[in-house]
């Protein structure tokens, strides 16, 4: 145990603290704000305050994590070795730099309260965030810092005896459109058929007969080889499953449609189940609800993890309703427009509410990357996308992290967009859990 001395215990020094050093370096941590307990402590022990008591491992403090509420905080990055920092100490400090303040700062998402311009979609923009705007999206720097911070604190102690974590891997897949063709209704169908015919999509139309007729499979239907990949990799996977009502940006089968209620009903049998709540679900409680009894009435469990179709959130509203109807689990931390760590982090983390300054028990599990990022929005070929993978992948695994990726059943399916790609899920799977 550690224990850490701070002249005030506020619910962000106690919740940053406990990520650091508990659930990221699995050291557990107590805290004082009494000097002479802090003095006769033998063990491990580090002082975060302005000046240093004595000889102790000592952390210069910034002021943010002794703040309530939000401030537009000025940013200015340094270095610490080769990786980028900020919130600056001096000298006397062990490290150069408040690496809690700051690892609060970016897993908090504190830039994404602060007013900001939105996309076509609502949503917050990677090219807002300070990570991209200075270069280190693409590494989890939280976790990066964790571990040249366990470092020292073995150099400082080195008779404690420290646990090491292990590597995770964890396959989701968001089904927007489980099928192409089958199952949709026949206004639907004769509407696609005619919109193929005055376009003259020739190839699309002759498809879409043969799937209607059942001369063909439908194209999208790639559940049986991803559960294959699955038992063949052993890989942890999870489904998040589209059931909102059809509108222009919601356009999966219905979820009245017998054939799609047993399609979840059996990914049920063989892996993990969520809720991928509908495009206008963001700000929407009661649509959240109601889609949430849905899914549980398809699969007779209680929903306990959700991630949020086109990334669509909002900082602490969508969060919010997730913990009123005791959802546990987020997936949506990711950016649709760039890979990388929108959070700064690959360790899942506990939301905490700068609105109500509380520890909320949703937790959020960051992705790195997701297939249509690297197709559609930074336009790689398959070869490319497995090199940033690859790249990805091993920034993870140098931290012991957990590598969260996110496909969709379309993308196994090498068909129109998706033409030349199905062979690159499993190649990252090979990459992801190697």
């Amino acid at each position: 145990m550690i224990l850490v001395y701070t002249p005030k215990i506020t619910p962000r020094v106690r919740y940053i603290f406990k990520h650091i050093l508990t659930r990221t370096l699995l050291i557990p941590v107590s805290f004082t704000s009494k000097i002479e307990e802090f003095v006769a402590h033998n063990g491990p022990k580090v002082s975060y305050t302005k000046t240093a008591l004595g000889g102790e491992f000592f952390i210069k403090s910034h002021d943010l994590l002794f703040e309530q509420g939000l401030n537009d905080l000025e940013i200015t990055l340094n270095k610490w070795e080769e990786v980028p920092c900020f919130f600056a100490t001096n000298l006397k400090s062990a490290i150069p730099f408040d690496i809690f303040a700051a690892s609060f700062y970016l897993i908090t998402r504190y830039e994404e309260y602060l007013p900001h311009v939105k996309d076509a979609h609502g949503r917050y923009t990677a090219e807002q965030s300070l990570a991209f705007r200075k270069g280190f999206l693409e590494k989890p720097v939280v976790d990066i810092w964790a571990y040249k911070f366990l470092k020292l604190i073995k150099e400082k102690f080195p008779d404690y005896d420290y646990k090491t974590r292990s590597y995770n891997y964890i396959s989701t897949i968001d089904i927007d459109n489980a099928f192409a063709y089958k199952y949709k209704s026949l206004i639907r169908t004769l509407g696609g058929f005619f919109n193929d015919l005055i376009r003259f999509k020739i190839i699309e139309i002759w498809n879409r007969l043969a799937v209607t007729l059942n001369i063909k499979n439908d194209p999208f239907d790639t559940f049986q080889k991803i559960l294959r990949l699955k038992k063949e990799h052993d890989v942890k996977t999870i489904f998040f499953f589209l059931i909102g009502d059809y509108t222009s940006f919601d356009t999966n089968v219905s979820a009245s449609k017998r054939k799609y209620r047993l399609l979840i009903k059996e990914m049920v049998d063989y892996a993990r189940v969520g809720l991928h709540p509908s495009y206008f679900s963001m700000k929407n409680a009661l649509l959240l609800k109601k889609e949430k009894e849905r899914l549980e009435s398809i699969t007779n469990m209680p929903v306990q993890r959700s991630r949020q179709h086109y990334l669509r959130f909002s900082l602490p509203d969508t969060y919010q309703n997730l913990i009123d109807l005791e959802i546990e689990e987020d997936y949506s931390m990711g950016y649709a427009s760039n890979v990388g760590f929108r959070a700064s982090t690959c360790t899942p983390f506990y939301f905490y509410d700068l609105d109500f300054e509380i520890q909320t028990p949703l937790k959020i599990f960051p992705f790195a990357l997701m297939d249509t990022t690297l197709n559609d929005y930074m336009q790689l070929t398959p070869k490319q996308s497995l090199g940033r993978i690859r790249d990805l992948k091993n920034e993870v695994k140098a931290v012991n992290g957990t590598f969260i990726t996110l496909f969709h059943n379309e993308s196994l399916s090498d068909y129109l967009r998706w033409k030349g790609w199905k062979r690159l899920y499993e190649s990252m799977l090979k990459i992801a859990t190697s």
